[in-house]
């Protein structure tokens, strides 16, 4: 099943709850971005990106990969 790389991303590091916290952002909209229920804000993306370490472009965290 195909999902955005960015739940993959965040599932390496641990829960998504604890990525959340370290985002500065609430739970239920990390849930829905990386379910891809809500397109990210700029600003979220912004916050999703630094939590993450994220460096260069952030566009392939928000495409789905797998089958």
């Amino acid at each position: 099943m195909a999902e955005l790389l960015v739940k993959q991303e965040i599932r390496k590091r641990g829960s998504f709850s604890a990525f959340a916290r370290k985002a500065g952002m609430h739970v239920s909209s990390v849930s829905q971005i990386v379910n891809g229920r809500l397109r990210p804000y700029p600003g979220q993306v912004e916050k999703i990106v630094d939590a993450l370490d994220w460096k260069g472009d952030p566009s392939p965290l928000f495409r789905e990969v797998g089958e």
